[in-house]
């Protein structure tokens, strides 16, 4: 599936790659933010996203050991939403996977096991907003790792990638 999105100008590209957060407009009900590390926080807005969820998240991840991104994801849980995750096989073996406190806490939590790695590190909120980049949801990714981060406000693209999300659960195992 390929989604063309409106032309941006040379200087919102630029102010998107140069500065730390922008946020790039596109339309009324549609936006861009950018995160780097590392210097930026996108653990945070990862976070601030989640917290203002209102309906549903649904994470697949490659690695997946942040526990402030797990326990945010335990408080949308609670506060009544949709909450499903996909892991990559690795984080059934995984020694800090989040898996098990994810389970413990009443989440679903699928393994993909049909991909040599599912090497996803995508959020998408209220079928609405999608967290991508290469940004995995660990500690190291927030310090150490020069990595990116994308919040995209943009409804028809969420909808691509829930679609994939719910392709991804029908091969995948829930860990009971």
């Amino acid at each position: 599936m390929f989604l063309s999105l409106k032309p941006l100008t040379l200087a919102q590209l630029l102010l998107a790659l140069c500065c730390q957060a922008p946020q790039v407009r596109t339309d009324a009900d549609e936006s861009v933010k950018v995160h780097f590390t590392p210097g930026d926080s996108p653990t945070t807005a990862i976070i601030d996203t989640l917290d203002n969820a209102r309906e549903s998240v649904h994470v697949q991840a490659y690695s997946f050991t942040s526990a402030p991104i797990a326990a945010a994801l335990k408080r949308a849980h609670d506060r009544g939403l949709v909450v499903r995750v996909i892991l990559d096989k690795s984080q059934k073996s995984e020694r800090y996977s989040s898996a098990t406190f994810l389970t413990r806490a009443g989440i679903p939590v699928w393994i993909d096991s049909r991909h040599a790695i599912a090497h996803n590190k995508v959020m998408i909120v209220d079928s609405a907003i999608v967290i991508s980049g290469s940004f995995n949801f660990t500690q190291g990714a927030e310090k150490r790792n020069a990595e990116n981060l994308l919040i995209i406000s943009y409804g028809r693209i969420a909808k691509q990638y829930l679609a994939n999300w719910e392709i991804c659960k029908g091969h995948s195992e829930e860990i009971p």
